[in-house]
């Protein structure tokens, strides 16, 4: 794939990728994006820098997108720390603009309050670091049964910081027939217990 228009993507975010100049996609883009719109669950490897978050945010948007519109959280994304998470969010802010889809994040080292009042005004998404994720799932201030799409964004980081256990717990909550897209700088050991 040498340019995004080869992508059955919607007019809308052809239009969002072409405002914020994006034209050609990096290595990582054009390697994930058709099979992660095809519905499949994917591993990949990808250094920081690498263009990675698009590579999941966008179909991530089109698969919504094509779905009758249902409340609750349908697409969750985790991430080692709040500044990433809040990254990603603003990331997918730029893409999913004019969608009607909307993402909450979640972390910890803010308030509770916003994040939760963004989650009840109906966000579809939710870009959240384990721990903060983990700590409303066990208060019951979330419900993730309705989640489709589960990624797991620079999983190497989170398990190096200890958040394996907190990761199965968070996956347990969610259907076992959600797609799941796993993305790593490298598969070592421990991310390989996961990806299994």
């Amino acid at each position: 794939m040498k340019s995004f228009s080869e992508l059955s993507l919607s007019a809308l975010l052809m239009s969002n990728l072409k405002k914020h100049g994006f034209t050609e996609p990096t290595p990582v883009q054009a390697l994930a994006i058709e099979p992660a719109l095809a519905g499949r669950d994917l591993v990949v490897t990808a250094q920081t820098g690498t263009g990675k978050t698009l590579a999941f945010v966008l179909p991530l948007i089109q698969l919504l997108g094509k779905e009758p519109h249902r409340a609750g959280v349908r697409a969750m994304i985790l991430s080692p720390t709040r500044e990433l998470a809040i990254q990603i969010a603003e990331a997918f802010g730029q893409m999913a603009a004019g969608s009607g889809i909307r993402a909450a994040v979640v972390v910890g080292g803010l308030g509770e309050g916003p994040q939760l009042q963004a989650i009840r005004k109906g966000a579809q998404v939710i870009v959240a670091t384990p721990g903060r994720l983990y700590d409303f799932l066990t208060r019951e201030l979330i419900n993730l049964a309705g989640v489709r799409i589960l990624v797991l964004d620079e999983a190497d980081r989170m398990l190096d910081m200890g958040f394996l256990p907190t990761i199965k717990r968070i996956m347990a909550a969610t259907p076992a027939d959600r797609q799941t897209l796993l993305f790593s700088a490298t598969i070592e050991s421990s991310v390989k217990h996961l990806v299994e």
